[in-house]
């Protein structure tokens, strides 16, 4: 792969014109600023990152944790290209490139959970257990639509990932100007894209991180090959998005246990406790070091006298272990190069570091005390109903919307309950196609709609929906 390649700034839609508007903005920089003033964006800020529907200010939402991705991108992206100018010495990366790694970055942390549905990560899992109990039911004419599906049809729904719903809201749902969605550039695109396979190219087992989950739905294949061929990526990950993920790992890693020790789930003491029955028994060993520097910090809230030494503690130690998962992130990068380069790279950044092991114990801490805590568990059965029960309704009246067969009173109420712009764009990208992709298309028709929704909408429909309020 090659920088000029990967860092295109074409878009799908290249402009009209003569090029003397006066806009000195890179294609970059236009990027962020149609990010930042999309709606998409803004219903972040009502998504939940862990706390379903919660009701403090200060725990994180999609919208913050985006932010600090974007900021840590951001940091990566500067050091990492640094070490490609002054250390590896890539005669192929120009100095120029710089400020576009930095620039793709920084947009791809505000874009990368911003296909995400209503209550977080769980609400992905009620869509695709949806579609694995409902395809093998529903029928449409004579026939199911397990059977009637093509199986990259089937796997998309059944498979449903956030991630891949992201590609599908820039490039056509966020209706910007046209049916290209906010059309931006490639470079960012390829970028965003975590998994280069289709639902059919899942593999969990291959040890190759890109075939954990798919990337892009059968509706959006032909922009999936646009962008492999213009970046010459042909199937493989971005090198850029491995410092996405560098920077998604690093902020909601640590932002988890400083929202659970704020909310109470897991005390300073626990944490400590927790972290020392990692150590691996050598004092020398970083991860014993920054076991300790938790420790020094509560000690030295305490000399200070301090009013909260144990928020204190967490807080700065959170800030040091993200210097240090930065630090070695960029290491990751440049240390493997030449293998991310071809194509051929297998793993995180952070594999084989000396941060690897402490990031895995943040991640199992947050999981015992916060994600399977009771009030997350009751938070999460609540919010399966609501999903559930708008799939039911809104799926029910999709299957035959935009064909000969006439809907009901409620499902025509149903169907316009949903966006304008989200039908518009499902008219425009299902003429002329077959009966079996229109029928696709009206479900991905649903998702959309679903994934469009902030969680404190998703529980007031229901509720309207139920009669529970007026």
């Amino acid at each position: 792969m090659e920088w000029q390649q990967l860092l295109c700034s074409d878009r799908i839609r290249m402009y009209k014109g003569n090029g003397n508007s006066g806009d000195l903005r890179t294609e970059f920089e236009k990027d962020y600023h149609r990010i930042i003033g999309s709606a998409s964006f803004r219903r972040l800020q009502d998504k939940t990152q862990v706390f379903p529907l919660d009701k403090s200010d200060f725990v994180r939402t999609r919208l913050t944790h985006s932010l600090e991705v974007s900021s840590f991108a951001k940091s990566l992206g500067q050091n990492i290209s640094k070490k490609i100018l002054l250390d590896i010495k890539d005669p192929a990366f120009k100095e120029s490139y710089q400020a576009d790694v930095c620039d793709i970055l920084q947009c791809a942390g505000l874009l990368h959970d911003i296909g995400n549905p209503p209550f977080g990560h769980f609400g992905e899992t009620v869509i695709r257990e949806w579609f694995l109990k409902n395809l093998g039911r529903l029928t449409y004419g004579e026939k199911t639509l397990e059977e009637l599906l093509l199986p990259q049809m089937k796997g998309d729904l059944c498979h449903f990932e956030g991630n891949t719903q992201a590609l599908r809201l820039v490039t056509k749902l966020h209706y910007l100007v046209d049916e290209h969605g906010m059309n931006l550039t490639k470079g960012l695109l390829g970028t965003i894209i975590k998994y280069p396979v289709s639902s059919l190219g899942i593999n969990k087992k291959s040890g190759d991180i890109k075939d954990k989950k798919m990337g892009y739905y059968y509706a959006e294949r032909d922009i999936f090959a646009d962008l492999q061929e213009t970046l010459g990526t042909n199937g493989k990950r971005h090198p850029l998005t491995y410092v996405l993920e560098a920077a998604d790992d690093i902020a909601y890693k640590t932002a988890d246990i400083e929202d659970s020790f704020k909310k109470g789930r897991i005390t300073y003491g626990q944490l400590v406790q927790e972290l020392k029955a990692g150590e691996t028994g050598k004092e020398e060993d970083e991860y014993c070091r920054l076991v300790a520097a938790l420790e020094d910090r509560y000690q030295k809230a305490l000399d200070r006298g301090i009013a909260q030494p144990e928020t204190y503690a967490v807080q700065n130690w959170v800030v040091r272990i993200q210097g240090k998962m930065i630090a070695c992130a960029t290491y990751g990068f440049t240390k493997n190069y030449e293998e991310i380069m071809s194509g051929t790279y297998k793993k995180d950044l952070f594999s084989g570091t000396y941060i690897e092991h402490m990031a895995d114990m943040l991640g199992d801490i947050a999981y015992r005390y916060t994600f399977v805590s009771k009030p997350i568990l009751k938070l999460e059965i609540a919010a399966e109903t609501i999903m559930n029960f708008l799939l039911d309704k809104f799926v029910d009246a999709a299957i035959y919307y935009d064909t000969d067969r006439k809907l009901n009173d409620v499902q025509e109420k149903m169907i316009a309950l949903i966006s304008d712009n989200y039908k518009a764009i499902y008219k425009i990208y299902s003429k002329d196609k077959d009966e079996r992709e229109r029928l696709y298309l009206r479900l991905l028709l649903v998702t959309d709609f679903i994934c469009g929704m902030t969680d404190s909408y998703a529980k007031l429909l229901y509720q309207e929906l139920n009669g529970l309020i007026e």
